[in-house]
């Protein structure tokens, strides 16, 4: 189930560079147990919010016997939602991703890693509290505009739902007995949903209308369900 971690909206930083923005594709995983390069993971990012899903290969096999997904599969993906600070550290560029919704049970730990960024759009990151190494390259088509909407309740407040979009591409996380986060990109009005936590929504092309009210809040029609979002970030791309 996604744990609620800390219900403030708010993040307390200051926004993360622009070489940080967008969608970025992880490439290569190496710990010292482990190599992987065939899961689907995209860490979204826009100037404050993050939001991160991993669906290993295993866990999209559907059983010969009933071909369903297994409860084990569910457990093998992950994914989280929260906000991002990015500091210096001596020499060293140290990212933090401060986890506000996660699919996975809290980790004991920081979720912080040192950032060496070889190509505008190549970053390495090593691990400071557990040794790994992950290489991440941005999709070109995540460079445009950001934004960064919470979900609101008929009184107004916030219910946990957040969307993320950089460029085309747009991350739903809903934190409730469902715990989705999904990934897709938005093409002619319609968001194509490309990997979900939940399988049975992956391929769906969701019709997608965002209407502002003000400055403060805007209306989100996604496919059947509408609702209205505070606006937590809307600005241009660099």
């Amino acid at each position: 189930m996604m744990q609620p971690l800390i219900p403030s909206m708010a993040s307390g930083f200051a926004p993360v560079p622009a070489r940080y923005r967008g969608v970025w594709v992880r490439t290569l995983l190496q710990t010292p147990t482990q190599e992987d390069r065939s899961s689907f993971v995209r860490w979204l990012q826009t100037s404050h919010w993050h939001a991160d899903l991993r669906v290993p290969t295993s866990a999209r096999s559907l059983t010969q016997t009933n071909g369903a997904y297994t409860l084990e599969q569910g457990i093998s993906q992950q994914g989280f939602c929260g906000v991002t600070e990015v500091r210096q550290v001596g020499a060293d560029e140290v990212c933090t991703w401060h986890r506000r919704f996660d699919y996975q049970p809290p980790r004991p730990d920081a979720d912080t890693g040192t950032m060496v960024f070889e190509t505008a759009h190549r970053v390495v990151e090593r691990g400071i509290h557990a040794e790994y190494l992950e290489i991440w390259e941005r999709l070109p088509e995540s460079l445009g505009p950001c934004m960064a909407l919470a979900g609101r309740t008929l009184t107004g407040a916030d219910n946990g739902e957040r969307l993320l979009q950089a460029g085309s591409c747009l991350m739903r996380v809903r934190p409730w007995a469902e715990c989705e986060i999904s990934y897709g990109r938005v093409e002619q009005g319609q968001w194509h949903i490309e990997r979900s936590t939940l399988p049975e929504l992956e391929g769906q092309m969701l019709p997608l209308q965002l209407s502002r009210d003000n400055a403060q809040t805007a209306h989100v029609q996604l496919g059947n369900q509408h609702g209205a979002f505070t606006i937590m970030e809307r600005e241009a791309a660099p």
